[in-house]
């Protein structure tokens, strides 16, 4: 962990491992289940029915302490084991505009 504390952000990769692998599906579904939403193909969405059962999210680090990592707005459930962890460079950010559909906009609204 040493130097991780120099960063405000990280990336995590976890697993959704409260997914149960037969449950998991390839053919397209509206986004968090809206039944108003256009169905759209897994990777056209962040959900955790995902063929490999990985996530990855973007959050706060708060503090280090020892092994410890203290963070803020993780998409994970509190207990999903945790894979990697990386330090957020900006320089990662993309470096043209983000573009998404009108639907994942407004789902983010409600999102946090």
């Amino acid at each position: 962990m040493l130097g991780l504390e120099h960063f405000s952000h990280l990336e995590v990769v976890f697993l959704f491992d409260r997914i149960d692998p037969a449950t998991v599906r390839g053919e397209p579904r509206p986004p968090r289940g809206d039944p108003d939403a256009e169905p759209v193909g897994v990777f056209a969405h962040r959900g955790p029915y995902r063929p490999n059962r990985l996530g990855v999210s973007r959050c706060r680090l708060l503090a280090v302490d020892g092994l410890d990592l203290h963070i803020a707005d993780l998409d994970a459930l509190s207990g999903s084991p945790i894979l990697d962890v990386k330090p957020y460079l900006a320089e990662f950010a993309p470096r043209h505009p983000v573009t998404q559909p009108d639907w994942a906009t407004e789902l983010m609204k409600r999102y946090y």
